[in-house]
């Protein structure tokens, strides 16, 4: 097992036994705002995350703080102005997805929401299902261009989405994308769509505008149906740490489904019907916000805690947005991003424990590319559903520290921990990797055996000793890695 003792002296990290927290309380998290609204000490609150996460009771309102969606010194009275701008935004784009339908399908607009509102559903339901009745037919994946033909990455990535690799199409290439291309504005709703929408009275944004931006290509009805089929094969491992949406009823659900163009759901239960649904609204929306990336295998896999933590759609899709910001770069279809972040873990490694990383170059994997699937979902499918939820609030508080430009100044003065970081999360993936470097040098010859090694990983970790040892990385090679690249330019 690898061994940190030896190399961390006196530098204990937020994660080590003896200064583990616990998670931020409701009652704490109430007292760290003012009258007013506003937090008191940003500082303070992004540190009680870091160190213990949050307590699921109060992830709801915490989460678009971490994500991005609230600035940290916002008051009520803003965060209540980005939440009606934000729901407006969300409808808007469900509109635009509701037109695409009709246009691929055929379906007039005359055949639109007066159904579902003459079936007596009150405002409180979900937007989408006030929306339009959607018909579209969940073709099998092979009828669409494009899969990644790489053998490696098929075989990391089958266990993500039921068997079936990214949707990719290898005749397409972007350019280089960054944060920048969203708009800053990030903002979000908790006020349902009401029955009587005012959609038709609205000017309608003709369909050439929205077509137009679109991936030439990769078209909105190919993301639909790749989008549908992950849908239904979204496991369930959320049900027990959300009750409330684990009740919803038969009735309910089968209508969001209808809704939404759901098919092929008749052999699961309500709660992942009606999660499933969830999911294709959001991520239907999420493909018009983000052209560029529209939809690509795995990024269910990142929603799917979002929104059994988050109840309203509107304020899970912002918060998805501000998730995505950071991970887009994983869906990129040329794959730099992706490649950027196994350097990065190549680096980690490399400079950690040259016996080992030799010993990947004589198997031709210093690459690192065995743990692709850890890079692209984020450690979904090592961690439990708890456990992988502590680790991204972890690494979203990190990044929240860094946006608000507190990272070097606030950790700064704390010598025994390491400050914040956009890579916590690559550290951690190499920490896995160096735990795991006994077998992986006295039992594994090919690259194959440590791609199963890597896969055989689910369940096997344990998120906070995963994090203390990544800090260990962080403190010990961070700042020669960075140095390197610097030089390297």
């Amino acid at each position: 097992m690898y061994s940190t003792t030896t190399t961390r002296g006196r530098l204990k990290s937020p994660w080590s036994r003896r200064k583990r927290k616990h998670a931020l309380t409701p009652q704490q998290w109430a007292t760290l705002f003012t009258p007013d609204g506003k937090l008191r000490d940003g500082v303070k609150f992004l540190k009680k995350v870091r160190s213990g996460g949050v307590d699921a009771s109060i992830r709801s309102e915490v989460w678009p703080f971490l994500l991005g969606v609230y600035e940290l010194n916002s008051c009520k009275e803003e965060r209540d102005k980005v939440r009606t701008q934000g729901r407006k935004k969300y409808e808007k784009l469900r509109r635009q997805c509701r037109k695409l339908v009709r246009c691929n399908t055929g379906e007039s607009s005359s055949n639109g929401d007066s159904d579902l509102f003459s079936r007596g559903m009150d405002s409180a339901e979900w937007e989408d299902v006030v929306s339009a009745r959607e018909s579209l037919s969940s073709e099998e994946i092979n009828s669409s261009p494009g899969c990644s033909d790489n053998p490696i990455i098929s075989s990391l990535l089958e266990e993500d989405v039921g068997g079936s690799t990214r949707f990719m199409d290898p005749n397409i290439s972007d350019s280089e994308s960054t944060d920048s291309d969203f708009s800053q504005d990030v903002e979000v709703s908790q006020t349902f769509l009401s029955c009587d929408s005012k959609e038709e009275n609205e000017v309608s944004t003709p369909m050439s505008e929205v077509q137009s931006k679109l991936h030439p290509t990769e078209d909105f009805s190919s993301w639909q149906r790749i989008i549908r089929l992950d849908a239904i094969r979204a496991n369930g491992d959320w049900i027990p740490y959300s009750p409330t949406l684990a009740e919803v009823s038969e009735e309910r659900a089968l209508r969001l489904a209808e809704a939404v163009g759901l098919k092929d759901y008749e052999h699961l239960e309500p709660c992942r019907i009606f999660h499933a649904s969830r999911l294709v609204a959001i991520l239907e929306a999420y493909a018009l916000y983000d052209p560029e990336v529209g939809y690509c295998q795995g990024m269910s896999d990142l929603l799917s805690p979002i929104i059994a933590v988050i109840m309203e759609d509107h304020e899970a899709f912002w918060c998805f947005a501000g998730f995505m910001k950071k991970a887009r770069h994983n869906f990129r279809l040329d794959e730099t991003g992706i490649r950027r972040q196994l350097s990065r873990v190549s680096k980690i490694i490399k400079s950690k424990d040259s016996h080992l990383y030799k010993h990947l170059e004589k198997l031709q994997a210093e690459d690192c590319f065995f743990v692709y699937r850890m890079v692209v979902v984020l450690f979904r499918r090592e961690l439990s559903f708890e456990q992988t939820i502590c680790l991204w609030e972890v690494m979203w508080a990190d990044q929240a520290a860094i946006r608000a430009g507190i990272g070097k100044s606030a950790w700064h003065k704390i010598r025994q921990r390491a400050p914040p970081t956009e890579d916590l999360l690559l550290y951690a993936i190499a920490a896995s990797v160096l735990q795991r470097r006994k077998q992986i040098l006295e039992k594994y010859s090919s690259m194959d055996e440590i791609v199963r090694e890597c896969n055989n990983m689910a369940g096997q970790l344990d998120v906070w000793k995963l994090l203390d040892d990544a800090h260990d990385l962080v403190v010990s090679v961070h700042d020669k890695i960075e140095t390197t690249s610097l030089h390297a330019k």
